[in-house]
């Protein structure tokens, strides 16, 4: 077996039994590659599963210790480790030992950072400045509808672009297919309606339900970047942080249904999170808020 017939499995199985973004396929594939090239696997090399599956704890902490000689963080070391795992899991799992476990080795502890969330009236206003900036109405339409989708349905932008013409025309709910395949069910309001019937009327590309929603400018599917250069421009122009990226509304709508009175359950099914770990850090983010607003609108921290 080839070093390329290697990460094409690995690829093949995260596509298809695991269902991973193209984002995180990539990801994982160049880790994989990573590690082969310090096992000296080259594309002159033959080897089998089982060599690969005796990779064993002490090799694969030489191997990040090399990777932490590069440079790379805590964050990135962790994410590291855990698609080495993942990867060593498949390979032990290709030579039938159904059982197979990872090696036991704990990552650098990462310390968990508080989503920063706009405001209503931030949001709003990106919304409207992609609008403004963009070089055709259609366009504008378009870019003012994916962020209204994403502030007003707490979308990740992967699930807010991998939607087809299937779901048109819109209701009052939308059926979401988030990371790993699982479904869930949104409510559209009746804002984020409009946005996207208006984006709709005004796209010059016929919407075939196999085709996305959301057309680049020659038809094809929009890719997120053009999304994200899309926002920076109009954060530029409103003066607000780097910390305004499309990921940003999403933590804007959990933030603000959390301090509505929503409870973290709800928010939980609302967002899509596998465990509720994920959407409790929420609620550090509704306490960061009001502790913000306290300081600045409490008269002795204002005269201090």
């Amino acid at each position: 077996m080839t070093r390329a017939d290697v990460l094409e499995a690995w690829g093949h199985h995260l596509r298809h039994a695991l269902r991973r973004s193209p984002h995180t396929v990539r990801a994982y594939l160049a880790t994989a590659a990573r590690l082969l090239d310090f096992l000296g696997v080259d594309i002159t090399t033959h080897v089998s599963w089982a060599q690969l599956a005796r990779c064993d704890t002490q090799a694969l902490r030489q191997h990040l210790a090399e990777r932490r000689g590069d440079g790379i963080g805590n964050s990135s070391s962790a994410r590291e480790l855990s698609a080495l795992k993942a990867f060593l899991v498949f390979a032990r799992k290709q030579t039938g030992d159904d059982s197979a476990a990872p090696p036991r080795l704990r990552g650098p502890r990462v310390k968990k950072g508080i989503p920063r969330p706009v405001t209503p009236d931030e949001a709003v206003g990106l919304a409207s400045m992609v609008d403004d900036l963009a070089r055709e109405d259609w366009i504008g339409a378009r870019d003012r509808a994916v962020l209204v989708l994403l502030y007003g349905a707490g979308l990740r932008i992967s699930e807010a672009l991998s939607l087809t013409g299937a779901a048109l025309p819109l209701t009052d709910r939308l059926v979401i297919t988030g990371k790993g395949g699982k479904q869930r069910v949104v409510a559209v309001l009746p804002i984020v309606r409009e946005a996207i019937d208006d984006y709709v009327a005004r796209c010059p590309w016929p919407m075939a339900k196999e085709s996305a929603l959301f057309r680049g400018a020659k038809g094809g599917p929009l890719a997120q970047g053009i999304v994200q250069k899309a926002m920076a421009r109009a954060r530029g122009v409103l003066g607000l942080p780097e910390t305004a990226t499309p990921h940003a509304l999403r933590h804007s709508f959990a933030t603000h249904l959390l301090g509505a009175g929503a409870d973290l359950r709800s928010l939980q099914e609302l967002l899509g999170h596998a465990s509720l770990g994920s959407t409790q850090i929420y609620t550090q983010v509704d306490a960061a808020t009001l502790l913000d607003v306290y300081r600045h609108a409490h008269p002795r921290e204002a005269g201090d």
